[in-house]
């Protein structure tokens, strides 16, 4: 693993009232295969004065991937999807030509103590799906393919490679694996991924002959070569790449295409309140921000 091209470290961001820890985008690599957008939310303890409340937002362009460690999470969408998210399962929404969601502490944990800790990720489309239409996919955890091999845990949670497919509809070539460590062991993964590569390191260590790396770290290769490494004991990361786009994408706020006509289109259709609303919470929403954008 002596061909880590760069080390993106997670910087502190806010989210309404809630700070998470940004990995990507990141000014010098924008995207890993099509992962576009990778926050680390927590882990933080909510009081019981406390609710983690995302108002109906938009997206374009992207599918959404959310993956819990701690805390629940209820979605909603303007079409129709209802579902509690808890730890272990895949949230996966796909915004299309445009989608409208909001994210809350479930109504039975509210006004309690709640522990939020997880994984949000855009995955962006291939061009010629971008405009497609919106859909959702709601994969519970004793559903994700998951085995042991010596001291290691696998888990496929997203795409197709070592041999297995997750059930998440994906619609690029892609992969998201989580490796957990119970001992001090080699992790060898010779040429089965491809694409471009990153390694999220959660918690604990993993090393090469050269170096040691820590937690709150991506590792990035570009030609998918991160398959040589030591995890130490009690080590937590996740594998995720794939093939990279041939064109550009652009970010604006939580729009993403490669055609920046097009999220001007969605930024005036969004202050203009014309996407579809979620039943039942119409009169709520985020403003598009005044902050200049990616």
């Amino acid at each position: 693993m002596s061909n880590v091209n760069l080390i993106i470290e997670e910087r502190a961001a806010k989210i309404g009232d809630f700070l998470v820890g940004r990995l990507l985008p990141f000014r010098k690599k924008r995207m890993v295969g099509p992962f576009i957008f990778i926050d680390h939310m927590g882990p933080v303890m909510l009081n019981e004065r406390q609710n983690f409340d995302v108002l109906p937002h938009p997206h374009i362009g992207i599918s959404t991937l959310t993956f819990l460690f701690e805390g629940n999470i209820m979605h909603r969408d303007s079409i129709g999807s209802e579902v509690e998210i808890k730890p272990g399962a895949v949230n996966w929404m796909t915004a299309g030509k445009g989608i409208v969601h909001s994210e809350r502490t479930p109504e039975y944990l509210r006004n309690k103590e709640v522990l939020m800790h997880g994984l949000q990720i855009w995955v962006a489309l291939p061009k010629h799906l971008e405009q497609m239409e919106p859909q959702f996919s709601h994969v519970e955890a004793k559903d994700i393919p998951s085995w042991k091999e010596e001291n290691l845990e696998f888990k496929l949670i997203a795409g197709e490679v070592l041999g297995r497919k997750s059930p998440v509809d994906v619609f690029s070539n892609l992969y998201m694996i989580e490796i957990k460590s119970t001992a001090k062991q080699e992790v060898n993964l010779g040429d089965q991924l491809f694409g471009e590569s990153g390694i999220y390191i959660l918690e604990g260590s993993l090393s090469t002959s050269e170096n040691t790396f820590s937690p709150k770290q991506i590792l990035v290769s570009d030609n998918c070569s991160l398959c040589s490494f030591t995890m130490e004991e009690d080590t937590t990361i996740y594998i995720f790449g794939g093939e990279a786009f041939p064109e550009k994408r652009y970010i604006d706020w939580n729009f993403v295409s490669s055609e920046r006509e097009v999220i001007e289109q969605a930024k005036a259709d969004w202050e203009a309140q014309n996407f579809d609303k979620i039943k039942g919470e119409e009169d709520e929403f985020v403003p598009y921000p005044t902050r200049k954008s990616n």
